[in-house]
């Protein structure tokens, strides 16, 4: 069902790999909603992905864009105005990778080369993304900047590796970045710590499904799936949520705030008994 709460609203969209993606979500959904995008990407995400079927199926141009690279960024903002003809209204930050999770490197045994290009990919992007679009002031008065979250930023999940960290500074250049955007420029910057979903780059992530069906039994309201993260996400770029920013907003069917659910401690006990 639509809206149109994007009606005339023009944004940047990162990271839409293929239909599992939830920035792809995200791009028909906001779409729907009357809004017009630019879908971008590293270009060996471009080539490994399926983005050319999303641009069609939304009417959208592609621009590829390394976000570790302040000219490729500057080019993609630059462009991104030429091509919505004007300045930008939401932009979802929805990149992030792990160089050592990809190796099978343990977090007490990283290789900090990779560390650094995981740090670089997944959360420092996200600086640089801003501070261009700070500096060329290319942002709308209530506009909306979004990037995706995990909640190993907070708490401790062995097999998440160095992304947790990455996330952790994720949120942290969020809050600190989005003071300045909030104060100078009237822009919302947010983070959303999505529920573990089943997306290409999560299922790099060892023991993945198992988080997955953890997190389900542990949720009063099982796992938020890619496209209601995308709907969450339209609620942020909307002129419904004006007020809200530097926030890290969990959207994981009450997991964040669970101790045990019942159906957990079922399952414990009955394999304690069966031991």
């Amino acid at each position: 069902m639509s809206y149109n709460l994007l009606k005339g609203k023009k944004g940047i969209i990162f990271g839409a790999l293929d239909e599992n993606s939830i920035a792809w979500k995200t791009a028909e959904r906001v779409k729907e909603e009357g809004g017009e995008f630019v879908l971008t990407n590293a270009p060996i995400a471009l080539r490994m992905g399926t983005i050319k079927e999303l641009a069609e199926k939304t009417g959208s141009e592609v621009i590829p864009a390394d976000a570790t690279k302040i000219e490729d960024l500057e080019n993609l903002v630059e462009k991104s105005m030429e091509i919505l003809g004007g300045k930008i209204d939401f932009v979802l930050h929805a990149i992030g990778m792990s160089v050592n999770v990809r190796k099978g490197n343990h977090y007490t045994e990283q290789n900090y080369d990779f560390t650094q290009k995981g740090w670089d990919i997944s959360a420092v992007s996200f600086h640089k993304t801003m501070q261009v679009l700070y500096k060329k002031e290319a942002m709308n008065e209530w506009g909306s900047i979004v990037a995706l979250s995990y909640m190993a930023a907070q708490r401790v999940f062995p097999d998440y590796n160095d992304m947790a960290d990455n996330k952790a500074f994720l949120e942290s250049i969020a809050r600190s970045f989005g003071y300045f955007f909030g104060k100078d420029h009237k822009v919302r910057v947010n983070t959303i710590s999505q529920s573990p979903t089943p997306t290409t780059a999560g299922q790099g992530v060892k023991g993945f499904d198992g988080f997955i069906a953890y997190a389900d039994k542990m949720s009063p309201l099982g796992n938020a799936t890619a496209l209601e993260c995308a709907d969450y996400t339209v609620s942020l770029f909307s002129d419904l949520t004006k007020k809200v920013t530097l926030q890290n907003l969990f959207h994981d069917g009450g997991f964040s705030n669970m101790g045990v659910s019942q159906e957990v401690m079922e399952s414990f006990v009955k394999g304690q008994e069966e031991k």
